[in-house]
This record gives C-alpha cells, sequence and structure tokens, in this order.
C-alpha cells in the first residue's frame, strides 16, 4: 500500500464497515417482519439453505480439484463450475436474496433489497469475479479463455456456449 498505507487501510475498512451495515440493516428489517410465518417463509427459507448448500458444495469441488495434481495450468470446470465460472458466489448471492422475501410485505422490504443488490455488485463488479478472473488471464490465458467462452461468469446456465452462438 505505500507510503499511504495507514490512510488507505482506513478507507478500506470503512468501506467495509458501510457495506456490512447494509447486510445488518437488511437483515435487521426481515427479522422485524410482525406477520406469522407463513410460505412466502418457507419459500425464502429455501433459498436461503439453497444458497449454503449450494455455496458449500461449491467450495468442496473446488477443495478437491486443488488436491489434484495436474499437467500444467487448470481450470476447474466439472460440476457447479461447469455452470457457473463463479458458483460460490452465485449461491452466496443468492443466499442474500431470501432476506427480502422474509421482509415481504412491509415498508422494510425495499431496504432489504438492498442486500442482494449489494452483494451482486460487489461480487460481479468489485472485489470478488474481477480480480479473480484477473489473475486467471494472467497465470493460465489459453486454458480461462476456453473456459470464458462455454461457461457464464455468475448465472448458472447450462447449455451457455450454444445459447451464446445463438444469440
Amino acid at each position: 500500500m505505500g507510503d499511504n498505507a495507514r490512510r488507505r487501510l482506513f478507507f478500506f475498512l470503512q468501506i467495509q464497515a458501510a457495506c456490512g451495515f447494509i447486510l445488518v440493516v437488511a437483515v435487521s428489517f426481515a427479522s422485524r417482519n410482525p406477520r406469522p410465518y407463513g410460505v412466502l417463509d418457507a419459500v425464502a427459507l429455501a433459498i436461503a439453505v439453497a444458497g449454503l448448500v449450494g455455496a458449500t458444495v461449491a467450495d468442496r469441488q473446488m477443495e478437491r480439484f486443488r488436491a489434484e495434481k495436474h499437467s500444467g495450468p487448470a481450470i476447474m470446470n466439472t460440476g457447479l463450475w461447469s455452470l457457473s465460472r463463479h458458483p460460490n458466489y452465485f449461491f452466496e448471492w443468492l443466499f442474500w436474496c431470501a432476506w427480502p422475501l422474509f421482509a415481504l410485505p412491509s415498508s422494510a422490504t425495499v431496504i432489504a433489497l438492498s442486500a442482494p443488490a449489494l452483494m451482486y455488485w460487489l461480487l460481479r463488479h468489485a472485489s470478488g469475479i474481477p480480480h479473480l478472473e484477473a489473475h486467471l488471464e494472467r497465470s493460465r490465458p489459453e486454458a480461462f479463455a476456453a473456459y470464458k467462452a462455454t461457461v457464464p461468469a455468475f448465472f448458472p446456465w447450462p447449455g451457455y456456449s450454444w445459447w451464446s452462438r445463438k444469440l
């Protein structure tokens, strides 16, 4: 961080704190919803569980891949990683999509929507995907170019390469 390390670290941590505050506020509003437990809550819970399970499966698949011996630069492209270049990020975002449903119907729903919107922006455009993909483009350009042409960055999509050629 150079000569300005303290100042840069301070601002970096302030940005993290602001993002954390937005996420906490969204969860807080969802938890204060006075309506009785119902179908919408069951749907929200199913989405949250799917997000947690999906992220766990994606992480375990990557752990197994990293433990294997590969000849040359390899890219994980099986399992969930064949449907999305970043399924762990997608499922983390999916988890945050449950909170606005827990907040429905209330005036806080719009505020609760800020959680998945913020997470999508952070993962897709700020801290997650851009940095990781820049690293992959530098470290294994040929393998990553082929992977990038056939697998979408964020939203899982079977048959992506076929659809992308048709559109």
